[in-house]
Order: C-alpha cells, then sequence, then structure tokens
C-alpha cells in the first residue's frame, strides 16, 4: 500500500487529534474548491498547505488537520489524522465519531476526474484504516447523512458503485500494458538483434516495442540507459 506516514512528508509522528476505538466505516471527500493538477513532487507540500489552513480556522478549531488520510492523483495515501483518531471533516461531532474521513485531491475546477492511481490510492486509505484503525465495511461519501456536494459527481458515483479497484488493462487492450521483465527480455533482443525470436515467445507485444525501441534510442549506447528510459515511458503511460 503506498501510504506515506505523517513522519515521513515533514508532520508530527502522531496526530493530536481524539482518540477513536472503530467506526462504521470510511467517508470519501473531495475538496470542494479549484485544483490543480500537479508534478508528484509538490504534492506533500500541499498536504503540508492544507494542514496549516485548518489549523489556522479559528472558527472550526481543528487541533490538526481534518482527514485521516489524504490522496493524490499520483495515488500517494498522505497519512493525516491517522488510524484511531477521530476525524474531523464529517460536519459534527456524531458524524465525527460515526466513520474515518479520507480526501481525494480533487477540486470543484480543475481537476475533477480522479485518475485510477487516485481510485487505487483511496482504496489503500480505506485498507489501512480497515487494518489499523478497526474501521468497519462501510464505503460512503461526505454527502451521505450531511448537506454537501462532497466528494464532487466523479468521485461519488464511483462510490456509489462500491469503491471498486480499477481494472488493470491487459496487453490485449492497452499495448504499453508490459511487465518489467518483459521490457527487459524487448530491450535485450534489440541490442542482441534477436527480436523475430523474443517476438515468438512474448506475443505480438515485442515487434511494437522492439521497433519503438529502435526509432527512439537508436543512439543510445548502454543497454542499461535503454532499459531506464523505456521503463519511464510506461511510468508516464500509467499516470495518465
Amino acid at each position: 500500500m503506498a501510504i506515506i506516514r505523517r513522519a515521513q512528508y515533514g508532520l508530527p509522528a502522531t496526530s493530536p487529534a481524539a482518540y477513536i476505538a472503530k467506526t462504521r466505516g470510511v467517508k470519501v471527500h473531495y475538496l470542494g474548491t479549484p485544483y490543480s493538477s500537479r508534478p508528484h513532487a509538490q504534492c506533500a507540500a500541499y498536504v503540508r498547505q492544507i494542514r496549516e489552513s485548518h489549523l489556522a480556522n479559528k472558527q472550526e478549531n481543528y487541533s490538526d488537520i481534518a482527514y485521516n488520510h489524504i490522496v493524490c492523483e499520483h495515488g500517494d495515501a498522505y497519512e493525516g489524522r491517522g488510524p484511531h483518531h477521530r476525524t474531523g471533516a464529517n460536519g459534527n461531532a456524531a458524524l465525527n465519531s460515526q466513520d474515518y474521513a479520507v480526501c481525494a485531491l480533487l477540486g470543484s475546477s480543475g481537476l475533477t476526474e480522479p485518475t485510477d492511481a487516485m481510485l487505487h490510492g483511496i482504496r489503500d486509505a480505506i485498507e489501512d484504516l480497515r487494518k489499523n484503525g478497526d474501521a468497519g465495511d462501510w464505503i460512503g461519501g461526505h454527502r451521505d447523512g450531511y448537506a454537501t456536494d462532497c466528494p464532487g459527481g466523479p468521485l461519488y458515483a464511483w462510490v456509489q458503485r462500491g469503491a471498486p479497484r480499477p481494472k488493470k488493462p491487459t496487453p490485449e487492450e492497452d499495448p504499453m500494458a508490459l511487465s518489467k521483465a518483459d521490457i527487459a527480455q524487448a530491450v535485450l533482443a534489440y541490442r542482441e538483434k534477436k527480436a523475430d525470436e523474443a517476438s515468438k515467445k512474448l506475443g505480438r507485444r515485442i515487434p511494437d516495442v522492439y521497433g519503438y525501441i529502435v526509432q527512439t534510442f537508436t543512439t543510445v549506447q548502454s543497454i542499461a540507459a535503454d532499459l531506464k528510459k523505456v521503463i519511464a515511458l510506461l511510468t508516464v503511460q500509467k499516470e495518465k
């Protein structure tokens, strides 16, 4: 699971929020304000910024960032209050004691559609709260039991479907859905001029990868550099 614990991204290791033994389940939230897509390197700083804004909110009198976990578009789940700490995000004291809160870094405008990586990250956060915080099986949206548009139409539609993990595309559905072992063998085939032999073993995916390598990396001298660039390409494709 891609859980980034508090101390790993610059927060005090333990939240001062009140202890809670267990919950019915987890409510999914979004920011509800404009939010723009950003490089992954900026996500942790944005979560810290949310915490600072919550601590500065004298009307709400938050003791910490309001959410138990916050999930970015790249799939990392940043621990907020964390397991066994009562949330401050569900609307009132009774609702905060009923369920944990996981917030997606999605906005009312800008970035409004959750990525597959984000949906996996939300599921990772829910599983962490179940495993380490005794959360029940129920999953809902902030709007369930409280008058709000949160977590927004697209994310709430996913919640209503049961919050399933996105299906991983097969190589037939996505020619770039290759394992690292497949890519390593493809690069070796290119370097050793054995693409036809590799194609028979790995299927029709390899000629496409081989052709891309030939066209794009003809000037690369190191097999390590070849492999690094191809895997980087696959990572970008996956995030899209």
